[in-house]
């Protein structure tokens, strides 16, 4: 009975094994499409490269943005009055709590209509990762004052 299952503990990862060795056999995975020998593919990764400086701009700006902000969130919670540390716990917990890619929507299609101003995408972007970011950098921050 022991030999039995110290067989089965070994073996375990046999059926599994047996049964998914046929996925993906006859799937073209389609490994052409980020392929530098393939036309298709060059096109593909010049265009996703041609972003990366957007990319790392955006970046850039909403981490510088975030700090800033985050540092004067933390501020708020040496203050000795009850009103700008209950400010800062709404605004921490609250963005924190928000996932980006529904922030990155609510500023880019929500705050346009909302108060009537045109944002560019790069600004909206900016602007949505800083908020978020913020949040958890403001506690970053409130963390190392406190310590």
């Amino acid at each position: 009975m022991k030999s039995l299952g110290f067989l089965f503990s070994r073996l375990g990862w046999l059926p599994p094994l047996i049964l998914l060795s046929g996925c993906g056999k006859g799937y073209d995975w389609g490994w052409y499409v980020v392929s530098p020998f393939h036309p298709q593919g060059l096109t593909n990764i010049q265009f996703l490269i041609s972003g990366l400086g957007y990319t790392l701009q955006l970046s850039f700006m909403a981490i510088l943005l975030s700090i800033v902000l985050g540092l004067l969130v933390a501020l708020l919670t040496l203050t000795k009055h009850p009103f700008p540390r209950r400010v800062n716990r709404i605004y921490v917990e609250s963005f924190r709590s928000i996932p980006i890619l529904v922030m990155l929507l609510w500023v880019y299609y929500g705050l346009p209509p909302a108060f009537g101003i045109r944002l560019d995408v790069l600004w909206a972007g900016v602007l949505a990762l800083a908020i978020c970011d913020s949040a958890f950098e403001a506690e970053i921050f409130r963390a190392g004052i406190q310590s």
